[in-house]
């Protein structure tokens, strides 16, 4: 009988480090700065990355000191998942917590780290640094709504 992969087996809150982190596909597509509307709660992405984002790779680029470069970067958390709006829907973290296998192109799932930028799902190289821009809110000026789809049946 084969085993299961830990994913199906094990609750968010069950998982180890490794197994917590091996489960971001590399997409960036949480690294976008976004807006939400005061009124409608409504989450519009942009094409512009945190200036950590290392557009090449699809990977921040001081990981382990985000938060002292970045301090409103979210460190995720089983707890704080149902709170973050703003999630990709095709995010493994968030598609864990709602009940949903990981997309077939996850990396996980193919054995290649590869798979997510091979899919299109990934933002490398589609990226502006926040970095470039003159004033930050310049960024709604690089809205990208059309990123709120959920890809992870593509």
């Amino acid at each position: 009988m084969a085993t299961q992969p830990f994913w199906r087996t094990k609750t968010l809150e069950e998982m180890t480090v490794g197994e917590w982190e091996s489960l971001c596909d590399g997409c960036g597509l949480c690294c976008l700065i976004r807006f939400e509307d005061e009124d409608s709660g409504e989450i519009t992405p942009t094409w512009v990355s945190c200036k950590l984002f290392d557009s090449g790779t699809c990977r921040c680029s001081n990981y382990a000191e985000r938060r002292r470069h970045v301090p409103d970067c979210i460190k995720l958390t089983p707890k704080n998942i149902p709170s973050l709006p703003w999630m990709p829907l095709s995010c493994a973290y968030r598609r864990l917590y709602e009940g949903k296998d990981l997309p077939a192109w996850h990396p996980l799932v193919t054995g290649d780290p590869e798979s997510v930028h091979a899919a299109g799902v990934s933002m490398r190289g589609q990226t502006i640094s926040e970095e470039s821009l003159a004033d930050p809110d310049d960024a709604i000026d690089y809205a990208a709504p059309e990123l709120m789809r959920d890809q992870s049946d593509d």
